[in-house]
Formats: C-alpha cells, sequence, structure tokens
C-alpha cells in the first residue's frame, strides 16, 4: 500500500512554487511552509508575498518566515511540524547542521543542475553561458556543504542554441516539480538508493551581476550569443550605441565576414538582423535579432528598425563611448 509522507516545504521563488504546487497535488501531505520574510516591490516599495508564500496561502497552510535558522525558535518551529522530511527548493537560508538532523528522512533539495557540475547559486545561466548542451535538476540529500549532498535522483533536458535562461528555468521548475514527487514517492515506498557526487567535473555557478552583462565585442561570436542567451531575462546583456545603453536580448553567431573589421563596428542592419563584428580580429560576426532602446520595449531587428532606424547606421563603433 501507498504510504503518504508528512513534508514540510523551505522556497521562496517561482522556481521553488513550481515544486510546492506539485507536492500539493500529490499523495503526500504538505504540513508547514518555511519562507523568506515579505519584501518591498514596486514604486511604494510595498510588502509583497514571496510566491511560495502566496501559494500557501491560497491552500491555508502554516507559514514560518524566520531571518534565520541558526535561533532555537526556528528550530522549534520546524521541530513541532513533525514533519517526515523537509524539502528545500531556493529557499535563500543557510540551514545548519542542527536543521538538517530535525526530520527523520533528512532534508532533500531541488537542484537546478547536473551535480556536480554547476553547484551554487545561478546553476541555469551559468549552463547556457558555458555552452552546455544539457541541464536538469537533481535531488539531493542534503549536507552541511554547499551542494554537495548524496543524490537520489537526476533527470535531464536539452539546452539548445535558441534556450534562453527564462525558457530554461520554467522548464526545470517543472521538472524539478515532477522530480520531487518522484523522489518521495520512491522514499516512502521502496526507499531509494543514494550515491555520492563524483569527484570530478565539479564546477561553481557564481551569483549574476550587472556588471558582468557588458558585452566584449573582443569575444568570439559563439561565446557572445551564449551570454546573451544566459543573461535573458535577467541582467541582460548590453552595450553602448552613441553613449546610450541598448539592451541585447536574442543573439546568434553568423559565418565569419571574410574581412576585418574592429570589434563592435556595426557592419549592417538588415531587416533580420544588426550584423556585428566580434572576434580578437573582428573576422567574426555576431547577428542580433532583438534588442531594446532606452524607454522603449524589447523589439525583433525589424520592428526596431521601423521605429528609429535612423540610429543603427552601418560603420558606427558598439561598445564604445564617444568624445566630444
Amino acid at each position: 500500500m501507498s504510504q503518504s509522507l508528512r513534508v514540510a516545504f523551505a522556497g521562496t521563488p517561482d522556481f521553488a512554487a513550481a515544486s510546492l504546487a506539485a507536492l500539493l497535488e500529490s499523495r503526500h501531505e504538505v504540513v508547514s511552509v518555511h519562507t523568506q520574510p515579505d519584501r518591498g516591490a514596486g514604486r511604494g516599495r510595498k510588502l509583497k508575498p514571496s510566491p511560495v508564500k502566496a501559494l500557501a496561502l491560497d491552500h491555508d497552510l502554516p507559514i514560518h518566515q524566520p531571518t534565520t535558522l541558526k535561533d532555537a525558535a526556528a528550530r522549534q518551529a520546524l521541530a513541532d511540524c513533525n514533519a517526515d522530511v523537509l524539502v528545500v527548493v531556493a529557499y535563500g537560508l543557510i540551514l545548519p547542521q542542527a536543521v538538517l538532523d530535525i526530520p527523520r528522512l533528512g532534508c532533500l533539495n531541488v537542484h537546478a543542475s547536473l551535480l556536480p557540475r554547476w553547484r551554487g547559486a545561478a546553476p541555469i545561466q551559468r549552463a547556457i553561458e558555458a555552452g552546455d548542451t544539457r541541464s536538469g535538476v537533481t535531488i539531493m540529500q542534503m549536507d552541511a556543504g554547499l551542494d554537495t549532498g548524496d543524490m537520489l535522483l537526476v533527470r535531464d533536458t536539452p539546452i539548445t542554441a535558441t534556450t534562453t535562461s527564462g525558457e530554461l528555468h520554467d522548464r526545470l521548475a517543472t521538472l524539478g516539480g515532477k522530480a520531487i514527487v518522484e523522489a518521495l514517492d520512491a522514499l516512502s515506498d521502496t526507499g531509494l538508493a543514494a550515491t555520492p557526487q563524483p569527484a570530478e567535473g565539479v564546477t561553481y555557478a557564481t551569483k549574476l551581476s550587472k556588471a558582468e552583462a557588458e558585452l566584449d565585442f573582443t569575444r568570439p561570436a559563439a561565446e557572445l550569443a551564449d551570454r546573451v542567451r544566459a543573461f535573458n531575462p535577467w541582467p541582460v546583456a548590453w552595450t553602448r550605441l552613441a553613449d546610450e545603453p541598448l539592451r541585447l536580448w536574442l543573439a546568434e553567431p553568423a559565418p565569419d565576414n571574410g574581412t576585418a573589421a574592429a570589434p563592435g563596428t556595426l557592419l549592417e542592419s538588415t531587416p533580420d538582423a544588426l550584423r556585428i563584428a566580434c572576434g580578437p580580429d573582428g573576422t567574426q560576426v555576431l547577428h542580433i535579432t532583438r534588442a531594446q532602446l532606452p524607454g522603449g520595449k524589447p523589439l525583433a531587428v525589424r520592428d526596431l528598425l521601423n521605429a528609429r532606424g535612423e540610429r543603427f547606421a552601418p560603420g558606427q563603433l558598439l561598445g564604445q563611448e564617444t568624445t566630444s
């Protein structure tokens, strides 16, 4: 007979809410939800609940919002849930060993990478930036290290030449929800074997910053295209066009130009793409297919040229500050 587990859940953003939603539709019982405190949002900085809290409110679940799990009161709140397992998804707080030891089946994490590749804060974006052709989710038995716990279940998915971080995020969120339910089902029915992570192939996904989103056109076209997709929808790759920022939403490498131009030169504005010289010697070409001028919306290049075509005269050098 199938057994049901009592599940405490800890998570905060949309990615985590997808796993909570899957658990709520499973045979397991979600007995409490831990999430980050409400944050100010919008012009008035009005406090707004996290996506996980909003979902928990819709289902009348007990909600806890400690600022740390290092104090006794926060740990007692978790212990009082009498949960069999704590599921952790993009929670945002470090779990000390005293918390990891509370549930009888421990704490399971839904991590958005194929561990041990891309441990850390931004696994989805770093996988695309590095040109990986596959990503996935790993259900991990948490320990005190940074994403170093034993693996219980892995599910993978392809990264194509057009996959953006936003698209992969949504796909992995759904995959993570299915995987954690599958893992809990197996854990309660027959048990689930844990596999230590390989010692080889470890990489770390450092947190994204706005500063790194400015493109350097001396880099190869394929690398630049990967960075544009990795930084979509945040922080969004950008360059300078006549001293104003031009945000770049979609791009692809194109066949080499054959002749050299200064990296960053706007070679041509076609209805489908802005053709930018790039690479160490300026012979490679990057096609920008979707971009955004200050005060405007992201537009396909055809629409951008129809609206503001005078801004994209061939021969301009992008990425350079002009001098008066």
